[in-house]
């Protein structure tokens, strides 16, 4: 769990703002000055603004009251000493603030301005210091009016630790929001530099370290994290030089009717270049001859009611499914997932399966609860609400949200968007980050699933297996790029398996 150990999940924490204040006070308590962090911060943030922003001679510092103003008079102090031409602009005047703030407003010498007199127009460069992560009501008044002016400018906008106006938990816009190119946060970043609209509010995002020790975050055993390899790495389960296909687990996936077969063949093609050992498509009778036209290394099987799929079953080898895909809405999904569950498999269910139970979810909850294999949810918003109605008119935030789900329903479940959240009933929960835009395209969602079940396939434990594929997934679209469509992601996976398995060694 040391600093130095890239393959830690504490490497992808993203400690919430009780738990920043928290660490704050612990990392004080063990002997390290308010002070002290400070002065770090705000020389970060002055060495973040000089190497991004070279050529802003003239730069805009806008400070708070609190903290965060605290690191802008000192980055301002930097940034004056380093040559360029800084003006404070002050939400409050020096005899208001308090503590670790004012001290380092009584340090800084140079000129400072009300913040109502801001013309970031004449600057090549603003700090935002206003507020901080732990804002919890809407800016107005003169800082909601300044933020207007920096946000029309066009001038680069340098933000400390969040852009004003962002929830460092939900990552919402409290009313007006700073639209920064770059952030500048300490020690770990916080789920709203990822969540929507957080994330996009941040622009790239920059952390610092300022002397918190990993030992102290580990103490406080977070459950948040970014959905990046140091989460999930460890428990992949990859090939090995012994082993065989077998090893590697079987995968199938359950098709629809013969005008209705692509989504399955996305799933199972994914499946297989995510690293399943076998796959197979159960495919209806009607459905068989158009299947076998496109399958090659993905195999073949007629499943045309419950008892074919009991005698599939039958086959303990066979150990992952996928059911939802094109299969069709009604009363034989409900009853194939819950073959499915009832036979201990670990099951994806996507698209058509979530909607089947979207009347009786707690149906779905119970068989589950009552099953012994991982069972991974990988709803849409649409589906989300159709599943969970009361959760998504609440104002928790999508992390809240994904996490309720996962405990409820019993599963992992992958409340996908931008900002997909991967959450496990023990309250554990991911934020991913990868990805493109050209993500939201037909059949990306049944190829999320394929990649989802592969790692099931191979053993690997819900929660990290399903963070694994949406990562996974992510990475394959950015490998591809503009253009992307469904069909294009299983080709990019093995570039991206390359770059997991260099990381494991």
């Amino acid at each position: 769990m040391s600093r130095s150990d890239p393959a830690s999940p504490l490497q992808a924490a993203l400690p919430t703002c009780a738990e920043t204040r928290r660490l704050d006070a612990l990392t004080m308590q063990a002997g390290l000055a308010g002070g002290i962090l400070m002065e770090r911060a705000g020389a970060f943030v002055a060495a973040t603004a000089l190497r991004l922003f070279p050529t802003a001679s003239r730069v805009a510092i806008l400070a708070g009251a609190g903290n965060n103003g605290g690191d802008a008079y000192v980055a301002a102090r930097y940034l004056a000493a380093a040559g360029r031409d800084v003006v404070v602009f002050e939400l409050a005047e020096a005899s208001r603030l308090s503590g670790d703030a004012a001290a380092a407003s009584a340090g800084y010498a140079g000129p400072r301005l009300p913040l109502t007199q801001v013309r970031p127009e004449d600057f090549g460069l603003v700090v935002d210091g206003l507020f901080g992560a732990g804002l919890s009501r809407p800016i107005d008044g003169v800082a909601a009016e300044a933020i207007r002016r920096v946000n029309a400018a066009g001038t680069p906008i340098l933000a400390i630790d969040l852009p004003s106006g962002i929830d460092g938990d939900t990552g919402a816009a409290l009313g007006i929001a700073i639209e920064a190119q770059a952030t500048a946060t300490f020690f770990r970043r916080k789920p709203g530099h990822l969540l929507m609209p957080g994330r996009a509010h941040c622009g790239q995002v920059f952390v610092g370290d300022i002397g918190i020790a990993d030992a102290t975050l580990a103490s406080l055993d977070p459950a948040t994290f970014a959905n990046e390899p140091a989460l999930f790495l460890a428990a992949l389960r990859l090939p090995t030089l012994a082993g065989h296909k077998y090893d590697r687990g079987h995968a199938v996936v359950l098709s629809g009717s013969a005008s209705k077969t692509g989504a399955a063949r996305l799933s199972a093609g994914a499946a297989l270049r995510a690293g399943a050992g076998l796959v197979t498509v159960l495919s209806p009778a009607s459905a068989v001859l158009v299947n076998a036209a496109h399958l090659t290394a993905v195999m073949l099987r007629r499943c045309d009611d419950e008892a074919e799929l009991d005698a599939v079953l039958a086959d303990e080898r066979l150990n992952a499914f996928v059911l939802g895909p094109g299969f069709g809405v009604g009363e034989r999904a409900r009853h194939y997932a819950g073959r499915l569950l009832a036979a201990d498999r670990h099951v994806v269910l996507d698209a058509d399966a979530l909607t089947s139970f979207a009347d009786i979810p707690d149906d779905l909850f119970s068989m589950i609860r009552g099953s012994k294999g991982s069972a991974v949810l990988t709803p849409h918003a649409g589906e989300f609400k159709r599943l969970f109605p009361d959760l998504a008119e609440t104002s928790d935030g999508k992390l809240s949200r994904a996490r309720e789900a996962a405990a409820r329903s019993g599963a992992v479940v992958i409340l996908k968007g931008a900002d997909t959240v991967i959450a496990a009933p023990d309250g554990r929960a991911a934020i991913n980050a990868t990805g493109t835009p050209w993500l939201a395209t037909a059949g990306s969602g049944d190829v999320l699933s394929g990649i989802v079940c592969a790692q099931l396939a191979q053993g690997t434990p819900g929660f990290e297996a399903a963070c694994a594929g949406v990562w996974m997934h992510g990475k394959a679209a950015e490998a591809f790029g503009p253009g992307l469509i469904a069909e294009d992601l299983a080709p990019m996976l093995p570039k991206v398996l390359a770059e997991l398995t260099a990381d494991r060694g």
